[in-house]
């Protein structure tokens, strides 16, 4: 990991000491992070880097992860599809396994934290071990696009919301005035120093290209990003079939899944069925700690797409703009607050525009050159793993004062 004061190129000095100041109101608190798998996705990513720097900062931060059968990590990939808004039939003893897998872990489990962080809805029903004198605090962070949830499934899980002391969403859109929690809004952040998103020199770029079959001479077209149907695969490779009709173009689609979604490898079967062995279509099946091959493949691509019909806040969003390539993605989920339409990025909200927009960026460079400056210096702004950390020190504070006011009456009685 680098140390806290290598961004300080980046953000600034005063940026740096800021955190420096804040994380003294919490050194002597235990912030304890609990999600369902250590690699794989977006939430593990997160948790890798801003713990270690957390803990430069000298606040007690730790990270411990969900055990659950497969059964369970089916029936919250159901979860997740639900509350993004797909029709999915759960079933009452689906909801007893979930509720007691989760009941298993609370006992095994050592819940130690004085401020508890339990992330997505895998862990959510830990706050069941929530102690009624109020010794601890609680905090649900939720990195799912909630606008339109199935309501069955909302019903259920509000009831355990409602139960944490704060609710974390991604989007001001996110904001639900049915949930009686107070929200709090918190935009999920890249490293830019992590092996994902520091530069890379040509030799390294070009080796992996090499590896890949991949021909750095003619343009490059990517999706970067887990094998899941909201990320719209077969969309992508739609739009790259009517486009390849006028432009030489190649499509990268590269992804991997993680160990709590057991739908990613149907996926991308799916996907390799669809191409019918086109010579200029890669798939791209990534182990975990690919992160130099990610890397290395968003800063050779000529145009990078984010086709989503549904996105918590997409991340794969922001560590494109980072490497200042021109992003055309869906408007949806988190998207709109990284790409200002024509300034930062391009917005689209059909096959159709994104085909048009890809022919313009490919016969345009000097557009899509401006676009991703433009891009990069939107996220050096507001989505860089500083800011994300500022925030949540913020948060971790205000949660202190007031078990520090509890603890103080307690004490008067």
């Amino acid at each position: 990991m680098p140390e806290i004061m290598d961004y300080s190129p980046l953000v600034g000095e005063e940026s740096i000491y800021e955190l420096y100041s804040l994380s003294e109101g919490v050194q002597d608190r235990v912030i304890q992070n609990i999600n369902s798998t250590l690699e794989g996705g977006g939430v593990a990513e997160i948790l890798s880097r801003i713990i270690p720097l957390l803990r430069q900062l000298g606040v007690d931060a730790t990270w411990d992860v969900l055990k659950g059968d497969d059964t369970f990590f089916k029936i919250t990939k159901k979860f997740h599809n639900t509350l993004q808004g797909m029709n999915e039939c759960i079933s009452n003893d689906e909801l007893a396994h979930f509720l007691e897998v989760n009941r298993q872990n609370a006992e095994e489990m050592d819940l130690y934290g004085d401020i508890m962080f339990i992330h997505d809805p895998q862990p959510i029903a830990l706050i069941d071990k929530k102690d009624a004198k109020g010794g601890k605090k609680w905090i649900w962070r939720c990195h799912i696009d909630l606008t339109g949830p199935q309501s069955d499934i909302m019903d259920f899980l509000r009831s355990y919301m409602e139960r944490y002391d704060r609710v974390v969403i991604s989007s001001p859109n996110y904001a639900r005035a049915d949930i009686n929690v107070e929200q709090v809004i918190i935009s999920p952040s890249i490293d830019p120093l992590s092996d994902k998103n520091r530069d890379l020199p040509e030799e390294m770029i070009d080796l992996v290209l090499n590896r890949l079959g991949i021909d750095k001479k003619r343009p490059i077209v990517s999706q970067i990003s887990r094998f899941d149907r909201f990320k719209n695969p077969c969309g992508v490779i739609e739009v790259y079939k009517r486009v390849k009709k006028y432009k030489d173009i190649q499509l990268v689609l590269a992804g991997g899944g993680a160990t709590d979604d057991p739908e990613g490898p149907g996926i991308l079967e799916e996907l390799k069925d669809k191409v019918e062995c086109d010579p200029d279509v890669h798939i791209i099946d990534l182990p975990p700690y690919s992160d130099i091959e990610i890397n290395a493949l968003q800063r050779a691509s000529t145009v990078i797409l984010q086709n989503s019909s549904k996105e918590g806040f997409g991340l794969t969003v922001t560590e494109a703009l980072w490497k200042a390539r021109p992003v055309i993605a869906s408007a949806v989920g988190g998207i709109p607050l990284q790409i200002c339409h024509e300034h930062t990025g391009i917005l689209t909200h059909s096959l159709g525009e994104t085909e048009a927009y890809l022919k313009k960026l490919l016969d345009d460079p000097e557009y899509a050159m401006k676009l991703g400056i433009n891009g990069k210096e939107h996220v050096r702004n507001n989505f860089l793993i500083t800011r994300h950390i500022r925030d949540c020190l913020i948060l971790f504070n205000s949660l202190n004062d007031q078990l520090s006011l509890k603890a103080q009456s307690s004490i008067a009685k």
